[in-house]
């Protein structure tokens, strides 16, 4: 990337993330983020940071992340920079001991059942379910004797009382008013940082610009505004996207495992498919099928999605997957037809059927049609018309006139035209009654299959 380039947005220069968890496979929310992401600061000039949120350990697996890796590189979303969460805890607790010398950081002892029962009492006198501060007031000797049960804390980040508000990218302007927000917990009682701070002392660190993510964050990005603040970091610019929904408006993540992104490839989807259908996802503009991944930057712009849910139809992705199909080069699908088993297919035959499959594998079939054997269709009223039809075969080499120097002399013969003269002729080459141009597939069949089919 040249130093020339421009590098600011917002008087800022564009320094963006994105940051999966290996616990599972990536699926299109996953790569919503990552795409968007890759393309804001692509269009500005900056850069990306891929980071590893790998502290599950328990969930987290090599696996996980080699295939995240794989995906990218599928998608062609490449990163300037790494970095890795579980290679960072003494980062973290550095942080932890700066909020408890600030006094923002403090113990507390209550169990998941404690906690659940003062939530329900406060939404039964209709208050908000807002941690009420308690531990706050424990005296040294209630430390000590919690301590003596075998109780180990957790720690919460203690809020100011104070209005929260940033200008938001995606949401506009976002307040929200003290008293709103619990402390949230930031260390469990077993040491581990949660991903509150841990996403803030790694956004701080390392230099995040712009914070771009689902709309279900806003909540935590008003607790991370304060914490970068206690934590002497610069607040990055934060956009929210509204999250995707499925085509009947229902939440997209109790179907997220069967739209994972290796599924959808083993399925036939084209990465650029995928991009230029999440690119354009929410956004006023609809896909067509043409363009690539420097065409999405040029065109990007992320005050152009609007604030509704965006719904992500299956349907629509494979019609797109078709549009994108038909406009492939032979260059870029020669070696999956060869893996498929089409060593032998060209490029005359590859541009003869391409407008006519839905997936690059679906040429199989379009193969057999000129290559293979295939099971014509014929009715017993055409039998003698495709018989005369026959007996009027071009000789010598056949091109894309020989179909038309054909059905000429087939209807002088026979006095059909239209309709009854082509489809018989389809169905009877082709055991389709739709597919490509006869003009085009004609010359790639041998005229002993072409005989054999209409006999």
């Amino acid at each position: 990337m040249s130093a020339n380039e421009p590098r600011t947005l917002l008087d800022q220069a564009v320094r963006v993330r994105f940051a999966p968890s290996p616990t599972g496979r990536m699926h299109v929310g996953n790569a919503r983020t990552a795409l968007i992401n890759w393309l804001f600061t692509r269009a500005h000039g900056g850069e990306m940071l891929l980071r590893m949120d790998d502290t599950d350990a328990e969930r987290s697996t090599k696996e996980n992340e080699d295939q995240i890796y794989k995906d990218l590189d599928w998608l062609g979303l490449d990163w300037d920079d790494f970095a890795r969460q579980s290679a960072r805890h003494d980062r973290y607790d550095l942080a932890t001991d700066k909020l408890k010398a600030s006094g923002r950081l403090y113990a507390c002892y209550e169990t998941p059942e404690e906690l659940e029962l003062k939530r329900k009492i406060q939404l039964g006198q209709g208050r908000p379910p807002v941690y009420d501060r308690a531990a706050l007031d424990l005296s040294p000797e209630e430390h000590q004797a919690f301590l003596a049960e075998g109780r180990q804390p957790h720690w919460r980040f203690k809020l100011l009382d104070a209005p929260v508000a940033w200008d938001d990218l995606g949401r506009g302007h976002v307040h929200f008013e003290p008293g709103s927000l619990s402390d949230p917990v930031l260390i469990r009682n077993d040491g581990r940082p949660l991903y509150t701070i841990s996403s803030v002392v790694d956004d701080g660190e390392t230099r995040i610009s712009h914070v771009v993510r689902g709309e279900d964050h806003v909540v935590n990005t008003a607790v991370q505004v304060q914490l970068f603040e206690a934590l002497d970091f610069p607040v990055p610019t934060f956009a929210h996207l509204p999250l995707m929904v499925g085509a009947d408006g229902r939440a997209l993540s109790k179907r997220i495992g069967s739209l994972a992104l290796h599924d959808l490839r083993d399925q036939g989807i084209e990465p650029n498919t995928i991009n230029a259908y999440l690119a354009h996802l929410g956004a006023s503009i609809a896909p067509d099928g043409t363009e690539d991944l420097t065409a999405l930057v040029k065109r990007f712009d992320i005050a152009g999605y609007g604030r509704a849910s965006p719904r992500f139809d299956m349907k629509e992705l494979e019609a797109l997957n078709a549009k994108v199909v038909h406009h492939l080069s032979f260059d870029s699908v020669r070696n999956r037809l060869a893996a498929d088993g089409l060593a032998a297919a060209d490029e005359a035959f590859w541009n003869a059927i391409r407008g006519n499959v839905g997936t690059v594998a679906g040429a199989g079939h379009w193969w057999r049609v000129v290559a293979g054997e295939i099971e014509p269709l014929v009715a017993d009223e055409d039998r003698a018309f495709l018989k005369d039809a026959a007996a009027h075969l071009p000789d010598g080499l056949w091109d894309q006139d020989t179909w038309g120097v054909w059905t000429g002399a087939v209807k002088q013969a026979t006095g059909r035209k239209g309709k009854q003269l082509f489809m018989p002729l389809r169905r009877a080459l082709t055991g389709r009654e739709q597919g490509p141009d006869i003009k085009d597939l004609l010359p790639l069949i041998d005229r002993d299959r072409v005989l054999a089919r209409l006999s």
